[in-house]
């Protein structure tokens, strides 16, 4: 089961690819009101809901330094960073998902890892479909997802708050964080 007891939670969250929501089926995630309805695995193979991310606000993958740099600053504050390798972008993420925890274990990675997903096309992860669709979803130049470290800022209640294109860096999210935290 993809679901878990609500907890009581506060702040912002940080997403970045996700699994499966809470409707019928993968194919109905248009059915989804926000990022909670949804269920990813993590790093580990364990499928997760993120219900868990609940009253937080949430921020998509980029640089790992600035990344963890944002985590250490925020975390506190309520902020949670969910990263989602994605292997569609030059290749960038060939590696298992043991090999990515490795790596990112090595920038002292403290955030949530998930499992390796797509972000475009048919096999792309419903949440991924869900956000690229909301009305601060959508990009620049269509909803396609150019490439990794397109960050999405999700608050408490789930929704799309905006996008960020992948050359922004996450400091530039920051100027945007106390309006949720």
């Amino acid at each position: 089961p993809w679901s878990q007891p609500a907890r009581k939670t506060r702040g912002p969250v940080l997403l970045s690819g996700l699994w499966v929501a809470p409707c019928a089926s993968r194919n109905d995630w248009r059915c989804a009101r926000s990022m909670h309805d949804f269920s990813a695995k993590d790093i580990d193979g364990r499928l997760v809901s993120l219900d868990k991310y609940k009253g937080y606000v949430c921020k998509t993958d980029v640089n790992y330094t600035q990344l963890v740099d944002l985590h250490a600053r925020y975390a506190e504050n309520g902020l949670r960073i969910l990263a989602f390798p994605c292997n569609q972008f030059g290749r960038q993420e060939p590696g298992s998902n043991a090999e990515i925890r490795e790596f990112a274990a090595g920038y002292n990675v403290k955030f949530d890892m998930y499992s390796k997903i797509c972000v475009n096309g048919d096999d792309a992860h419903p949440l991924w479909k869900w956000m690229k669709i909301q009305p601060r979803g959508k990009g620049i130049l269509g909803n396609a997802i150019k490439w990794n470290f397109t960050k999405f800022l999700i608050d408490k209640d789930g929704c799309v708050v905006k996008r960020y294109g992948p050359m922004e860096e996450p400091q530039v999210i920051e100027k945007d964080l106390p309006c949720y935290l």
